[in-house]
């Protein structure tokens, strides 16, 4: 039995025992990545030497009773579009393949605070513009549930690692889905929190209004745990909310008695795979039997946000991604005569082609001519979208509905068919553009592959969330199995 089988609370109380030490748990992490990481290919680049001296430095601590920090001797994996100082940070991307950040993000520094210790990076879509992690420039990560199957996009080496077993825990990003769509498709736990909960300082940004990091985990409670850890006000990032944080494990204790819970029509109508649609129904089942009650409702913007979020942040893409010039950082072409010809070609040979699509797409939206016709109209649309929540949320304490329309495709099916593999995301973009807090949690399995249900909640309520997703994972043991690689 792999020590990450347990949660982190016995983890610590182990550490606390002395029955195991930090580097065992590191030694474990390393031993696990070398034995499967060749089939799931969920890591870039290792630090397992800084890994192995923060491990000795923390047992000396634990020796002399310096115990501290909430994720004590915890090891956890990073996606690699946030910064890590003097560890190579690539976004998955050609045009950042060299390129050693000089500073940490502040999630990383609060990690540190708390005293975990980063295990390595992990692969992603290029600049997180994917579902799939197909678009890779380095590698494509599998599915340990299936290895022809993809593990979701764009986090999709986050949620990979976690279910693998290679770490405990791993922070994602998610700007449309990125952290509760490949959450679902591995069988893990994965919260996009309120926007503005935690700091994007050193998030390599793609939709500055979407992006947010996140924390995937095995449980509800790891989760709770790890968000505790990271969330904040930041003066280093202006959209960072001064609002107070919560301890965030105090709510779970499964009791959801009189809990009012909406189901969108929109979340199980077409489009929705049987499969999926009959394992929310049974998860509403046991959340009734657990004292909670559920209506259908309507949020009927939702039909829209596929295009709106698609002009929305191709928009912010084509304005974040124009700093990547070849210039300053980054990777820059042996064969310009020009400075117009370096940008060409840096950006022409640095860019993959899902990346170049969406920045010809976002600079076309923001056009004299079209800007008020596409920009400015999506902004519109996005209001409503916000306003349906809103309205929902006045009666009810949160939303419940499927994460994904599908369980996992096979990994080349969509890659051709951006429009379809878009279309993947229908269920998870409305709540980035409402900026609401999400969570997705096991709830079945079809063939062999996990479904994922979706608990969405008021901003800045995540505890209500979490309240739902725990009870909810009591109640059941989706949780408790795990892939054989």
């Amino acid at each position: 039995m792999s020590l990450f089988d347990q949660k982190m609370t016995d983890l610590q109380e182990l550490l606390h025992k002395k029955e195991i030490s930090v580097s065992d748990l590191v030694k474990e992490s390393y031993s696990r990545i070398k034995d499967v990481d060749e089939k799931v290919q969920a890591f870039l680049t290792l630090d397992e030497e800084n890994a192995l001296s923060k491990a000795s430095e923390l047992d000396s601590k634990l020796v002399n009773g310096e115990y501290s920090g909430s994720l004590f001797g915890m090891p956890i994996g990073i996606k690699d579009n946030i910064v890590t100082k003097n560890l190579r940070t690539t976004c998955s991307s050609r045009i950042l393949e060299n390129f050693q950040p000089i500073y940490n993000a502040t999630v990383i520094d609060k990690l540190q605070a708390a005293g975990a210790i980063t295990i390595g990076k992990l692969n992603m879509d290029e600049f997180a513009m994917g579902s799939s992690t197909e678009n890779s420039y380095y590698q494509k990560t599998k599915n340990p549930w299936n290895l022809e199957t993809v593990p979701g996009g764009s986090s999709g080496g986050s949620a990979a690692s976690v279910a693998a077993g290679e770490v405990l825990f791993s922070l994602g990003s998610d700007t449309g889905g990125s952290i509760r769509q490949p959450a679902a498709f591995c069988g893990v736990v994965g919260l996009k929190p309120t926007y503005g909960r935690i700091s994007r300082f050193g998030l390599v940004a793609f939709a500055s209004s979407l992006d947010q990091i996140g924390p995937i985990t095995r449980t509800v409670e790891d989760n709770a745990f790890l968000l505790n850890a990271i969330s904040g006000v930041d003066s280093m990032d202006s959209t960072s909310a001064n609002v107070e944080v919560p301890d965030f494990t105090k709510g779970l204790t499964g009791d959801i008695k009189g809990m009012k819970i909406a189901v969108p029509k929109e979340y199980l109508a077409e489009g929705v795979s049987e499969v999926v649609r009959q394992s929310v129904l049974d998860a509403l089942k046991v959340l009734e039997k657990l004292g909670a009650t559920w209506e259908e409702v309507s949020l009927p913007h939702s039909k829209y946000a596929l295009a709106t979020y698609y002009l929305l942040s191709s928009s912010e893409a084509s304005a974040n991604l124009s700093r990547f010039d070849g210039v300053r950082y980054g990777y820059r072409t042996d064969n310009a005569e020009t400075l117009i010809d370096l940008y060409k070609r840096s950006r022409a040979e640095g860019f993959g082609d899902e990346v170049k699509r969406r920045i010809m797409l976002g600079t076309f939206a923001l056009s004299s001519g079209y800007y008020d016709a596409y920009y400015k109209k999506a902004q519109k649309v996005r209001t409503l979208i916000k306003k349906d929540f809103e309205d929902v949320f006045e009666k009810y304490d949160v939303i419940v509905g499927p994460t994904t329309p599908t369980p996992a495709f096979k990994l080349g099916e969509k890659v051709d068919d951006p429009l379809t593999m878009y279309a993947n995301d229908i269920l998870t973009i409305p709540v980035n553009l409402a900026g609401v807090p999400g969570i997705s949690v096991p709830c079945g399995f079809s063939n062999g592959l996990p479904l994922g249900l979706q608990i969405i909640g008021k901003h800045f309520d995540e505890a209500s969330v979490y309240k739902v997703a725990y009870a909810f994972e009591q109640a059941t043991d989706y949780h408790k199995q795990k892939p054989t690689l």
